[in-house]
């Protein structure tokens, strides 16, 4: 894929956009990415639609934290190496600076109810996100009418809170799955 040249401005506008959805959201990486979503897809039209819901789901099924996962392959797919390390400091910073101030005031903060009540009223905030996250990335699918996916989705649905199937094997079901529609397709194309 040939990566369009970047300017200075670019790289800034990348570094600001994750520090800033970083520094802001507070609830992990399920928080983040319809804010980046928003960010990326709506207001720069930097990403289609249905390759932020792609990114997503490679960022979600990759080891480690999804919010630096997801700026690692957003920042890669805009501007290659570069883009992703810009990113990767812009998501990465806001936390670190934060939770550095809060260990050298943690024995003040552990004591402080006002902040205990505080995190606890985010908790609901928190759950709302995570909420609208499932809804929106539930209707994309639903709107693909690919009665596969959509059985895919209730299926990791059922395996996840009724029978507590670990979400491991549910990734990789999923994947394997993918992969063999995928070699269908393309020995049907190939065929013809």
């Amino acid at each position: 894929m040939q990566l369009a040249k970047r300017d200075l401005r670019f790289y800034w506008k990348l570094f600001s956009s994750t520090f800033t959805l970083s520094a802001f959201t507070f609830g992990g990486g399920y928080v983040i990415i319809p804010l980046m979503r928003k960010k990326f897809v709506q207001q720069y039209h930097w990403l289609e639609e249905d390759e932020m819901l792609d990114l997503t789901a490679i960022a979600q099924s990759s080891p480690g934290p999804i919010a630096v996962n997801a700026a690692i392959i957003i920042g890669y797919r805009l501007a290659g190496m570069l883009g992703a390390l810009v990113a990767i400091a812009g998501t990465v910073l806001p936390p670190l600076i934060i939770l550095s101030v809060i260990s050298l005031f943690y024995q003040a903060f552990r004591a402080n109810q006002v902040v205990a009540n505080v995190l606890r009223g985010m908790q609901a905030g928190v759950a709302a996100v995570i909420v609208d996250v499932t809804v929106t990335m539930g209707w994309g699918v639903a709107k693909e009418k690919n009665i596969l996916s959509i059985l895919m989705m209730a299926a990791a649905f059922v395996a996840t809170y009724v029978f507590n199937v670990n979400v491991a094997f549910i990734v990789l079901a999923c994947g394997l799955i993918g992969f063999l529609c995928f070699r269908q397709k393309k020995s049907g194309e190939v065929s013809k």
